[in-house]
């Protein structure tokens, strides 16, 4: 599997007491992927940008729900906090993000981290510390932010295939519960918990299950075990599908390469508009996609604003 969506972030910032709702954490997680896979990475000086077709892809959303998600994530975004412990054992209080400008003319959002998101946030080349990595297609299933930061605190043990000990009331701010929220054990165990080990199960890499520490009868932590599912063998016959490699023949070019100059940002930008809101094909990233691509290979001649080398020099559609 490609590395082009590897998230990798450092296990101080991943065991933070944060309080993000799923949007704003995929926010965060499509941040983290674009910046090192740029080879750039990040500052806290240089805005980031992030577009609505590139979250509708990577969580198989329509654009315009995509974008209204993501200005309303970023709008929460813009004034959550999180805590941590430093180096020296000091608590730190920081936020997410410092400034963010809308683009709603070309349907994108550009925001710029704070420096202690940044220093979480880096490439896995030349890395001093541990860092918890996974895969963004590994979480884009889960439709709870429980099920996601579940995954991603057990994950950061995927070596040990075990965790430690999770002390009760630290996991719950890890979890992004507030004091008042899910008090009672049972609701705790059937909102959270439960339904983040079932998410997971179904819908990832790793099958898990968790064991109740208890002191007397009061539970005071919980400790998780997983281990990675085996990998399907795909035996689905692809041999009546037209080779992606092979060129169309009034383009001249390779479906995939077709499919890389409809991810270009360039792309995006010229042709936007020309799939109204109604037709089926802007209910999805992928069918979005896929009718793009067609297009070009029946009609080439409307899209001719730009020579299609441009659009592949491009250095989105080089990621792709």
């Amino acid at each position: 599997m490609s590395n082009s969506d590897l998230v990798v972030k450092s296990n101080r910032l991943n065991m933070a007491i944060q309080n993000l709702t799923l949007p704003e954490l995929r926010i965060v997680q499509l941040a983290i992927v674009d910046a090192r896979e740029t080879g750039k990475g990040l500052s806290s000086d240089t805005p980031l940008r992030i577009d609505a077709l590139r979250y509708a892809q990577a969580f198989d959303t329509s654009r315009q729900n995509a974008y209204v998600r993501m200005k309303e994530a970023e709008d929460t975004l813009f004034n959550r906090r999180f805590s941590f412990v430093d180096t020296e054992g000091k608590l730190v209080k920081s936020r997410w993000i410092q400034r963010v400008r809308y683009l709603d003319d070309e349907g994108a959002i550009e925001i710029v981290f704070t420096t202690d998101v940044v220093k979480g946030i880096t490439r896995l080349d030349g890395a001093e510390e541990f860092f918890t990595q996974y895969l963004l297609s590994q979480t884009a299933n889960l439709n709870s932010v429980y099920s996601v930061r579940l995954y991603e605190l057990l994950i950061q043990w995927k070596t040990a295939v075990k965790t430690p000990v999770f002390e009760l009331s630290l996991f719950r701010g890890q979890m992004g519960l507030g004091d008042n929220e899910y008090k009672d054990m049972s609701n705790f165990k059937k909102r959270v918990l439960d339904l983040g080990i079932e998410q997971i199960n179904e819908h990832t890499d790793i099958t898990a299950k968790y064991k109740q520490i208890k002191k007397g009868r009061e539970i005071v932590g919980f400790e998780f075990s997983f281990k990675e599912k085996s990998k399907p063998i795909d035996s689905t016959s692809k041999a009546v599908e037209r080779d992606p490699n092979t060129a169309d023949m009034f383009t001249q070019l390779t479906d995939k390469q077709l499919a890389r100059i409809v991810h270009s940002k360039k792309f995006i930008n010229d042709y936007n508009g020309l799939v109204s809101a109604q037709n089926p094909a802007n209910q999805s990233s992928g069918a979005w996609v896929a009718h793009m691509v067609e297009w070009l290979k029946k009609d080439p001649s409307n899209f001719a604003k730009r020579l299609m080398q441009e659009y592949l020099d491009d250095e989105q559609a080089q990621r792709f």
